[in-house]
């Protein structure tokens, strides 16, 4: 399952991509985040891998920083219990002071159940999709 979302944020690509891609400030807008265990590696660089412990009720996801080719683009890999997500932020100068950002989230779930409740949940996620997204761009214009 796929989810995407753009936006045109007034806040210059360089600046957009590296509050994006900085791992340490997942915890500064993602509502249902408890907090960030680094496992291994250095902090954001390909490779880099933590532990992303949620609040109650949700489930734990271990996160690889695929690649990060920023201002452009950055890929990190999820991988939780029952499912995967492949996440990639895009981001493309619009003006100056002008992004468009583009959050994609590529859901693989494993077994047949969770492929049936995956599919189940396809509007929940997606929901929730949109949800860390607008945290995030609030976020960021805090620190325009």
């Amino acid at each position: 399952m796929k989810s995407v979302f753009e936006y045109d944020i007034n806040i210059p690509r360089e600046k957009l991509a590296r509050l994006y891609a900085n791992p340490d400030n997942n915890i500064k807008w993602m509502h249902d985040l408890k907090k960030l265990e680094p496992i291994s590696g250095k902090t954001g660089q390909p490779g880099f891998r933590y532990r992303l412990i949620p609040k109650e009720g949700n489930m734990i996801f271990d996160a690889t920083v695929v690649s990060r080719n920023l201002p452009d683009e950055l890929k990190l890999n999820l991988e939780g219990s029952k499912t995967n997500v492949f996440v990639t932020g895009k981001f493309i100068a619009l003006s100056r002071d002008k992004t468009k950002f583009i959050s994609e989230e590529v859901f693989t779930f494993r077994g047949f159940f969770n492929k049936i409740s995956g599919f189940l949940s396809r509007r929940a996620i997606k929901k929730a999709h949109q949800t860390h997204m607008n945290d995030f761009i609030k976020f960021a214009i805090t620190k325009k």
